[in-house]
């Protein structure tokens, strides 16, 4: 069976957390993803949780939940300019792991470990 292009549309991680209030505190105060929909089965309780995020184009899902995915995941995001966005996490105090570095492979990246151990790289193509 053969697939074409037209198969997938869209992708959408989604990462796992500890704490859901310590997640959305990191992903949506420092990093300015906008939650869309926040699911608690238990309003009373912080978790479980089910967290859908968006960011410009980007789509971001994070889970207590006990079943599915796994600590220590790493989400790769192109952005239009990794030096503005090292600027903004550096001035809300975002722990940078690597700082804005040009990659061999024709990016330039900054790399960032959420409170849970997820790494997330930010990425802009060089230009020639």
């Amino acid at each position: 069976m053969e697939y074409g292009h037209e198969m997938f549309r869209l992708s959408v991680p989604i990462l796992k957390t500890q704490d859901s209030r310590r997640a959305e505190e990191f992903y949506c105060h420092q990093l300015g993803f906008e939650a869309v929909n926040i699911y608690r089965p238990d309003p009373e309780k912080s978790d479980p949780c089910y967290l859908t995020l968006k960011q410009g184009e980007a789509n971001l899902h994070v889970s207590s939940f006990p079943i599915g995915g796994a600590f220590g995941s790493l989400v790769y995001f192109y952005v239009e300019d990794v030096d503005a966005l090292h600027e903004k996490l550096t001035a809300k105090e975002v722990p940078i792991k690597m700082p804005p570095t040009d990659q061999t492979w024709g990016v330039r990246e900054i790399h960032v470990v959420d409170p849970d151990g997820n790494g997330l790289t930010f990425g802009q193509p060089l230009e020639d």
